[in-house]
This record gives structure tokens, C-alpha cells and sequence, in this order.
């Protein structure tokens, strides 16, 4: 049983800083997936590939793999670069602006 520990990125619908602290420890396939003939749907005999359990901390979750003698990789957490403007949304309604109106 493999499994990798990651910090999942944030969705791109979303700005805020919410629920993206938390680290997910997530289970490997260990059957391929196959599709069901009679209705189409694509299914597994694979339990592990359903679970995904969250921590608080990197250490929490490598702790608990190495617990339950699971082989894991832990994966480092890819920053984004903020993305600050000068004078923040405000500045799309300035009275003083310098470029096309657009809107």
C-alpha cells in the first residue's frame, strides 16, 4: 500500500485563505479502474483509492503512516505569488484613471 502526502492547491474559483492549510494523505490505485459494461460507469475493487484523510500538519500525517506501516511520499507545497495591485479593486472606478475605460 503506497500513498502520497500533499497540500492540496487552491481551486481557482476561490481567493480566500480557507481549508488550504490542511495536509491530505491519499492512497495510490492498486487495481486499474474498469468500465462497467452494463451501464457505462467506471469502477474499482479498489477500497484505499476512496479514502482521503486531512491533517493539521506534515508531521501529523507522516506520523500516522508510519503508525499503520504505510509507505508514503510526501510531496512539498508549491507557494503562489501573491497577487497584489497597487491600489487594490478601487482602482477600477478611479476618477483619475489613466487607461481605456472599459466597462
Amino acid at each position: 500500500m503506497r500513498a502520497r502526502i500533499y497540500m492540496p492547491s487552491r481551486p481557482a474559483t476561490q481567493s480566500g485563505p480557507a481549508r488550504h492549510k490542511r495536509w491530505v494523505l491519499e492512497f495510490s490505485p492498486e487495481q486499474p479502474r474498469a468500465v462497467d459494461p452494463l451501464m457505462g460507469w467506471t469502477s474499482s475493487g479498489d477500497m484505499n483509492s476512496q479514502v482521503r484523510l486531512h491533517f493539521e500538519t506534515r508531521e501529523a500525517a507522516e506520523a500516522y503512516a508510519r503508525d499503520h506501516g504505510i509507505d508514503f511520499v510526501a510531496l512539498d507545497p508549491r507557494q503562489r505569488r501573491p497577487n497584489i495591485r497597487p491600489r487594490g479593486y478601487g482602482e477600477n472606478f478611479a476618477t483619475d484613471r489613466r487607461g481605456a475605460w472599459t466597462h
